[in-house]
């Protein structure tokens, strides 16, 4: 049996989010898309039958009220500490009773639920376990399972695959590296944003929001 899962969505600021972005799309461009893709996300999260919670934390007013209209719990992140910082305060908030977590960014807007199914539906190791699902570079990181929820500390940013997988090693944690290709796309850059369309037109993943905004910038 599958352990109960929450799963935490950290999500920035629109005033600081996606500033690579800034040669790609305008400011009202960027926020629009990062507010389609926090959407696409909890929709994903919501059709996944192996998440039982959903935890989004953010100090952004917006993402606010789509997580509570999407059925999600809001943690306040009053100080914007990076995504390691807001997953471990979403991790400090959950009940007793969930064995694993899922950090999962907002910005996979493609990302599957039955790709996501696929990920979480099995019993975790013995003894604990960690998974990394790196970006599409294969050096960062796009989304970690850790059962138990403590298992590591995360450890986002610049080469923080291997950093999760030797923090991992250390804590004496099985590790597995595993490569949905839904969760590969992140949008950071130009380049990403570019990857994500061409994924979204081969019928990739769902994103209904993300798809909308990207037709009507297209225009």
């Amino acid at each position: 049996m599958a352990p109960r899962t929450a799963a935490i969505l950290p999500v920035k600021r629109f005033s600081s989010a996606k500033q690579r972005l800034e040669d790609a799309l305008s400011p009202g461009a960027r926020r629009a898309l990062t507010e389609a893709m926090v959407s696409d996300v909890l929709r994903a999260l919501r059709h996944a039958g192996s998440v039982n919670e959903v935890v989004v934390v953010t100090a952004e007013p917006v993402v606010q009220a789509l997580a509570r209209g999407d059925g999600a719990r809001v943690v306040d992140e009053p100080v914007e500490a990076g995504q390691s910082g807001a997953a471990a305060l979403g991790i400090a908030a959950l009940d007793e009773g969930v064995e694993r977590v899922l950090l999962v960014p907002g910005d996979c807007p493609a990302l599957d639920p039955a790709e996501l199914d696929a990920l979480l539906d099995r019993p975790a190791a013995a003894g604990g376990e960690v998974v990394v699902v790196p970006d599409r570079h294969g050096t960062g990181t796009n989304a970690l399972v850790l059962a138990p929820p403590t298992a590591i500390r995360p450890a986002f940013g610049p080469g923080s695959r291997e950093r999760h997988e030797r923090l991992a090693a250390e804590a004496g944690m099985a590790c597995e590296v595993r490569e949905p290709g839904t969760l590969l796309l992140d949008v950071d850059t130009g380049e990403d944003l570019d990857a994500l369309r061409a994924a979204l037109a081969a019928g990739h993943g769902q994103a209904g929001h993300t798809r909308g905004l990207l037709g009507r910038l297209a225009r």
